[in-house]
């Protein structure tokens, strides 16, 4: 647990060396769960946006985005449940005055009793070698068996108290399981009350009076709210999909663990709208499709896992996640919910407005079903770093090695594709000639000129911030027109000719080669 501890805390301080992600107004000391994204950080976001937007829009006759603004009328947030329903538990340690959310503390106390599972397995893995059964071990063994049993119990109990809504319960709860504060180790906790996540605001006068905004905690309501006008002018029949991208914000109790949760976050979200009676076929089609979108980036099989819902949300009438393995546990990266007609439904009670779909097969009226998929992007943006940031030994070709910190972020993904690199900075020359280059090449895809520092030392820059591809520029090249490609991940080096070089990476840099995954 503590090298994974250490690898976040790495991750973190390259994050802002290499000019991904800057903690937002340092200069005044910065402000709390709030981070700006860097040089080659809005870059790499930008193309996860890209791929997920391609992956939807594009790759799906039936898919139409949209962008909806922030500011929507309030009575929205009546209508979605927000105003009444949106709220975490809060509790607060009297002895280090910190908070938490009460159902988070519960959901650590399982965490631990999952790796005592899990480090029993381990052990037993490593005594019996390759003959050892996990599946039979796991339902056997006493303490592995009690382990497992005690978490799916505790589950239970705390998926029933958040969906009464029993403060007391959650807190009796704490109290029995002695679950103390992390920061001072005491168990004097105050009551559990609710805590709602939404930001207020005011805009002037609507209806003839002031009125209190909000900023959204969510980009789905304004596609329910613009679901007729969408279908009307795409002429879209059911079924079909609005995918949104954009900023979202919730005042949360603990925002914690770098970007995984923040106040102010990106959303990539999809509703797919389908007849009555249909959805949990539309629900496990894209529970496969979501997966296979991940696992396309080379993601191993076993850093990804669907986690079914304990306590279904109000809306929702099955609902699972798709958790990755961050370095400090298996998280949440993106919701995939059965919604129900909950949401088209509310708003056509509250604005008086039919939002209904005439079927001409069904010669009939309803009001659609709704299946959603909402990834968070920064979630994913942590996802890829964590996935792709590794350290490791290089062979320096002459019976020694050295290290280097490289980031093997999916080509397609990163933030710059290739650097064109003179073998030697005062040889004008040499220098002409790669600018020549990087001025072709910088049409095609993103490209990077350097000539500052030896070339090894340029290389491992080009290593810290995923580039895949590296031309360099020597004195041959002047003669027979010809460069070397250097392949980050393998190190293999190819000369081929300057002519050829654009295609050569093209090809490798290309989305098409994550959608056709």
């Amino acid at each position: 647990m503590a090298g994974q501890e250490d690898l976040f805390k790495k991750i973190i301080s390259h994050s802002k060396e290499y000019g991904f992600i800057y903690p937002s107004s340092e200069i005044y000391d910065g402000l709390s769960a709030v981070y700006d994204y860097g040089v080659y950080g809005v870059e790499l976001k930008n193309n996860i946006k890209q791929y997920w937007w391609k992956a939807m829009t594009q790759m799906h006759e039936n898919i139409v985005g949209i962008d909806s603004a922030i500011f929507m009328h309030p009575k929205i947030w009546k209508a979605s449940g927000h105003v009444d329903a949106f709220n975490d538990p809060l509790i607060d340690n009297k002895d280090s005055k910190n908070r938490y959310r009460a159902d988070q503390l519960v959901e650590g106390y399982m965490e631990k009793l999952e790796e005592k599972a899990n480090k029993e397995v381990k052990k037993a893995a490593k005594r019996f070698g390759e003959d050892f059964d996990e599946a039979m071990y796991r339902e056997t063994n006493p303490r592995v068996v009690r382990y497992t049993e005690q978490k799916n119990e505790i589950a239970g109990r705390l998926a029933s108290l958040l969906t009464e809504g029993d403060l007391e319960g959650l807190k009796a709860l704490i109290e029995e399981l002695e679950i103390a504060c992390p920061a001072s180790g005491s168990r004097n906790w105050t009551d559990v009350r609710q805590f709602n996540l939404m930001f207020s605001t005011q805009l002037g006068v609507i209806g003839g009076e002031e009125s209190k905004l909000y900023l959204r905690p969510e980009t789905a309501q304004g596609i329910f709210v613009n679901f007729l006008n969408v279908q009307k002018t795409s002429r879209q029949k059911l079924p079909f999909g609005i995918a949104q991208i954009g900023k979202a914000f919730r005042n949360e109790i603990v925002a914690r663990q770098f970007i995984f949760r923040m106040r102010e976050f990106e959303q990539m979200e999809m509703q797919f709208f389908v007849p009555p009676g249909t959805e949990m076929e539309w629900y496990d089609y894209w529970k496969v499709e979501r997966m296979k979108w991940h696992k396309a980036l080379g993601t191993p099989e076993d850093k990804l896992r669907f986690h079914d819902h304990d306590n279904l949300a109000h809306y929702a009438n099955a609902a699972v996640d798709v958790e990755f393995e961050f370095p400090f546990g298996f998280r949440e990266l993106e919701g995939i919910h059965s919604r129900t007609d909950f949401d088209l439904r509310q708003h056509q009670e509250l604005s008086g407005k039919k939002l209904m779909y005439f079927d001409p097969e069904r010669n009939e009226s309803y009001i659609p079903f709704v299946v959603e998929t909402s990834i968070g992007c920064d979630r994913m943006f942590l996802s890829v770093l964590s996935q792709a940031y590794t350290e490791e030994a290089v062979s320096d070709g002459k019976g020694g090695s050295s290290e280097r910190t490289v980031l093997k972020i999916p080509a397609p993904l990163a933030p710059v594709k290739c650097a064109i690199l003179p073998l030697v900075k005062n040889k004008e020359e040499l220098t002409e000639k790669a600018k020549t280059i990087f001025n072709n090449l910088k049409f095609a895809f993103a490209c990077q000129y350097d000539d500052k520092d030896a070339i090894g030392r340029r290389y491992r820059r080009q290593d810290a911030i995923g580039t895949p591809y590296c031309v360099t520029v020597d004195f041959e090249s002047l003669d027979d027109q010809c460069v070397t490609i250097r392949e980050r991940d393998s190190l293999i080096q190819e000369r081929v000719p300057i002519s050829e070089v654009e295609g050569i990476i093209a090809k490798r840099v290309d989305m098409r080669t994550l959608l056709n995954s």
